[in-house]
């Protein structure tokens, strides 16, 4: 079964839909809305598999605790963790940054998936395959301006995914990072919102392959890293950005 966070909406509902697809039961991870959880959950039932909404801010380590506890209490086992959830940052240059913003996004980013994987990894040792899969960005290679939190975050996270991938390859875990471009998400379009375009679809024209990256793209990459025919793939970024 996997854990997907932030699995309520945009990127993570489109992966636990994909792993539902493949098989997977779901643990379905939100902070807030519980109505976008419960209809996840409901759209994976209607697969053919079990799902279970679990509310936790991945930035508390005890929540995270709770949720990981109460994920295999309810089914059991835990073979799979993807680490979905995360926040923007606001746009301002470094000094011009708030001390409370930066711990946050980090906190959310890396810092959560630290606290997940200390807490998640142990019962998939007792698997007969794990797989953590990290949704990054293509933020942590370009590290353009007026981002640094989001891009400290984001790199913090993938040294955390190639660290991780080596000491637990000898437990049969494997360890891999997405790394999408511009998504048409929530948060993509608050993003092109901020560059003055109101529709994130206007720009399918001037995008790679005529179109804008969907969240369903970036969840058939994680489907198949979580899948036997990954099964030699451990401690890599792929990016899904139509090739820059």
């Amino acid at each position: 079964m996997a854990l997907v966070t932030g699995g309520s909406r945009g990127i993570g509902r489109a992966c636990a839909l994909a792993l539902a697809g493949a098989g997977f039961d779901v643990a379905v991870n939100y902070r807030r809305d519980e109505d976008a959880a419960a209809d996840t959950v409901r759209a994976v039932e209607a697969l053919g598999r079990r799902a279970r909404p679990y509310r936790a801010s991945v930035e508390s380590a005890q929540e995270d605790q709770a949720m990981v506890g109460s994920v295999l209490e309810d089914f059991g086992a835990l073979d799979t963790l993807v680490h979905s959830a995360g926040i923007a940052s606001r746009g301002h240059t470094v000094v011009d940054t708030d001390p409370a913003e930066l711990e946050r996004v980090v906190a959310v980013h890396a810092l959560g998936a630290h606290h997940l994987c200390r807490l998640a990894v142990p019962a998939m040792r007792t698997r007969p395959r794990g797989d953590v899969v990290f949704v990054s960005s293509v933020a942590a290679r370009l590290l353009a301006p007026n981002s640094s939190p989001y891009n400290m975050a984001k790199a913090a996270l993938e040294a955390l995914a190639m660290t991780l991938a080596k000491e637990e390859r000898r437990h049969g875990i494997h360890v891999n990072v997405v790394a999408p471009g511009l998504v048409a998400t929530e948060m993509g379009r608050r993003l092109v919102r901020a560059m003055g375009v109101e529709d994130i679809t206007s720009m399918d024209a001037n995008a790679p392959f005529g179109r804008v990256c969907r969240p369903e793209d970036v969840a058939a990459v994680v489907r198949f890293l979580c899948s036997e025919e990954a099964g030699y793939v451990t401690g890599q970024v792929i990016s899904v950005d139509g090739g820059g």
